[in-house]
């Protein structure tokens, strides 16, 4: 039975991009925007607040925090290049502290996380699961691959997806049902 919308819960959607310098190999990078301009009209569509957290360079970087989604994700997006090391672990942790803050203020949302990574990093120290139902997008196209990414998401206890894998509309449909 459909609800109006009012009557249904709000979804957040939270997006954390790597964007060091090993995304710009092998077009990594370019297919990651083709998969973030889907989601970013996904979210339009559905009307989730999206929030973007984008890692590479020295520190991680909040673009957009848990408002609607607008042209202007799209023109980010445009200029999203890739460079420096990879903070993801820093992002790893200022997403799950932003997530529980957020948790307690609004109890009733439906909250996602997306991840974008290689998971090209030095160390992989032990991890906790985020607070939320979390997929990490493989995005490693190096010929010979480490599978890193693979092994953060057993840490984080999150699904996992190659972007390899992905035909066009299949990430939105298995992101929001899982």
């Amino acid at each position: 039975m459909l609800r109006p919308r009012s009557q249904q819960a709000d979804e957040l959607w939270l997006v954390l991009v790597d964007a060091s310098a090993s995304t710009r190999r092998h077009g990594a990078l370019s297919l990651a925007k083709g998969v973030l301009a889907e989601v970013f009209d996904s979210a339009y569509r559905q009307r989730a607040r999206l929030a973007v957290l984008q890692a590479g360079g020295r520190e991680a970087q909040w673009l957009w925090h848990g408002r609607k989604a607008s042209a202007e994700l799209h023109r980010w997006l445009q200029e999203l290049g890739a460079g420096g090391g990879t903070p993801l672990l820093d992002a790893l942790n200022q997403a799950g502290d932003w997530l529980l803050r957020r948790q307690r203020a609004k109890p009733s949302e439906r909250q996602r996380l997306l991840i974008l990574t290689d998971g090209r990093l030095r160390d992989l120290p032990p991890l906790a699961p985020l607070p939320c139902p979390t997929l990490l997008l493989d995005t490693e196209l190096a010929p010979i691959r480490l599978g890193r990414a693979r092994q953060l998401a057993q840490a984080l206890e999150a699904d996992y997806h190659h972007i390899d894998d992905l035909a066009p509309g299949v990430l939105g449909r298995t992101w929001r049902t899982s």
